[in-house]
């Protein structure tokens, strides 16, 4: 009896030790993968747009600059990190990398309205109404990366997030299709980066068998030609 469950100790501890290898493996293949896409970090005004990398990015001919959203303060204000995303798109779209800005966040309710939040902070920073799109159902990345293509029918795109989630937004434009560049936005640090850390190893592993398998997700809708006029968007 004890040597079974010796047996049955050693057996638990190896298929742990697999699994955990398994998901270190994808954890690294996404982020080596994706991370080839990045173009550079913004690290705020002062720092501005590197001549070379901002003509990096233009030469990707880009439909638009895709801004991910991640949470929102109250109805009116941006969490710091959305805030430094926003500032990181409205600088690349003022500088002529891409003729369109497209917002995509989580508008599940009526309390936590992140395209709202969004929409608003860049028509005050000055950007025109029109060439600015909103996705409301961009309830996680891969949801707006496929909305992005399916939806907006973009094909090559700047994705705009922080560094840590940025090689995994890439592999997932790259893999469903899009022409990819990432611009992280790294204005300033953000308390609790382990625990995202940690929760983006996991969603790396979500979303590589998710489109290992091709389960793709997200909701469908009316289409919109990003050539167009952002504002039919805007009210949803």
């Amino acid at each position: 009896m004890i040597r079974f469950i010796k047996r049955l100790f050693l057996a638990v501890i190896a298929v742990a030790v697999i699994a955990a290898a398994c998901v270190l493996a994808v954890d690294l293949h996404v982020a080596g993968a994706g991370g080839r896409y990045m173009a550079f970090e913004y690290k705020g005004p002062e720092a501005g747009i590197p001549d070379e990398a901002l003509g990096e990015i233009k030469a990707l001919g880009a439909d638009c600059i895709l801004v991910l959203g991640c949470g929102i303060k109250d109805t009116e204000t941006p969490t710091d990190m959305l805030r430094d995303r926003l500032d990181a798109g409205i600088a690349l779209y003022e500088a002529g990398a891409a003729p369109k800005i497209l917002l995509t966040g989580d508008n599940g309710t009526d309390w936590h309205n992140e395209i709202h939040v969004m929409l608003s902070y860049c028509l005050a920073a000055g950007v025109p109404a029109e060439d600015i799109f909103c996705d409301h159902a961009g309830f996680s990345t891969q949801e707006s990366m496929l909305r992005a293509r399916d939806i907006f029918r973009a094909e090559r795109v700047i994705v705009v997030t922080q560094k840590y989630h940025e090689p995994r937004a890439l592999y997932i434009g790259k893999k469903i299709g899009l022409e990819v560049a990432g611009v992280a936005a790294s204005q300033s640090g953000h308390a609790g980066q382990i625990v995202r850390d940690v929760r983006e190893v996991l969603a790396r592993n979500k979303d590589f068998y998710m489109l290992l398998l091709g389960m793709e997700n997200a909701v469908g809708g009316d289409t919109y030609d990003l050539s167009g006029d952002g504002r039919v968007t805007h009210g949803e």
